[in-house]
């Protein structure tokens, strides 16, 4: 390293050349003004992720839930490999529907998800039989027969069952009514067990639709 005398020595031979030794002050400056650009890119970048995973996570988890359908219980409806979009707010704030489309635990094994058609409410009596659905309940003492356009014409109930439900029970049938498992064999499904109402089909692209409620 050179001496305080050597660098004297160097300037006086030396008078137009400019010298800097490394504590000049501009050089100082120029890389603590780099170090600021670099901490503050990385804080706002750091902000941006915070502040998304702030907005993602809640959706995600406690609003809105991806479900894809498997199994060809809800033809013609729903099919195989759809992608949906479950709406898991609506029935925290009111009761499902008869029709809504649901995806649940099932109640045989709850880490199982199914994806069924509502059809008897709570402390409803439903009664399936001779190809025909109905349900029975204080509006309808005689029985409300339910028309299910939705269903594909060569559709048929099979089965002759009459099930009473619980104050918190919902009885559910597949769309392919000829290839589902659903109440009539493992009976109603529990409130608590229901996950959501589904409400979109975001796949395939080429059939993107809002699933619309039925009207009986």
């Amino acid at each position: 390293m050179p001496s305080e005398q050597d660098i004297l020595d160097q300037i006086n031979a030396n008078p137009n050349q400019n010298y800097h030794t490394n504590n000049d002050p501009d050089n100082n400056e120029e890389n603590n003004s780099k170090n600021s650009e670099v901490l503050a890119f990385i804080w706002e970048t750091a902000k941006i992720i915070i502040i998304s995973l702030a907005i993602i996570i809640p959706i995600r988890y406690y609003l809105v839930q991806p479900f894809f359908v498997k199994g060809a219980s809800m033809e013609e409806n729903f099919h195989d490999g759809d992608y949906l979009l479950i709406d898991e707010i609506s029935y925290r704030l009111e009761k499902p529907s008869r029709g809504d489309v649901v995806v649940f635990r099932y109640p045989e094994n709850p880490s199982q998800f199914f994806i069924k058609r509502i059809i008897g409410l709570p402390g409803e009596t439903v009664e399936i039989r001779n190809n025909i659905v109905r349900v029975y309940n204080s509006d309808f003492p005689k029985g409300l027969v339910v028309e299910e356009d939705y269903l594909a014409s060569s559709q048929e109930t099979l089965g002759n069952f009459q099930t009473k439900l619980g104050e918190n029970e919902y009885y559910v049938l597949g769309d392919n009514r000829t290839h589902s498992s659903d109440s009539r064999s493992w009976g109603p499904v529990d409130k608590s067990l229901i996950t959501g109402r589904a409400f979109l089909r975001l796949w395939p692209f080429n059939n993107i639709t809002k699933i619309k409620s039925v009207t009986y």
